[in-house]
């Protein structure tokens, strides 16, 4: 089954990460030698499109292939220091709140991002 979703962490030294399907359910793993593109374009906030499949752990993805890139314009991204902070609070929710499931991590980030940019709290 081909589904859609948004990568919430990708590791590129490691080689893999998550991605929370559209349609809610559990976070699918993805791996770098399922990817159909190159490691780099793969960020927290890319939508992507996969073969969903049952791996031995859970759900993973394979086929995966970028619909939309977190830095091209779409509403999750911000300016060069908005995306350092991003990346950096997107690992401090994960680390401090292991329990939080990919939609949840998304909405809490998006949160704190709006009222960051607000109140003007990153610099352009």
């Amino acid at each position: 089954m081909v589904v859609t979703g948004k990568v919430v962490r990708f590791d590129e030294m490691r080689g893999y990460g998550f991605v929370a399907p559209d349609d809610g359910g559990e976070d699918v793993f993805v791996h770098v030698n399922d990817l159909d593109v190159d490691k780099r374009l793969i960020a927290p906030g890319t939508v992507v499109e996969f073969t969903l499949e049952d791996g031995e752990r859970g759900p993973k993805a394979s086929n995966v292939r970028v619909v939309r890139n977190a830095r091209s314009g779409n509403d999750d991204d911000y300016l060069p220091a908005g995306l350092d902070f991003r990346e950096e609070l997107t690992e401090a929710l994960l680390t401090g709140v292991p329990t939080l499931t990919a939609e949840q991590l998304l909405r809490v980030r998006r949160t704190v991002l709006d009222l960051a940019n607000q109140h003007g709290w990153l610099d352009a």
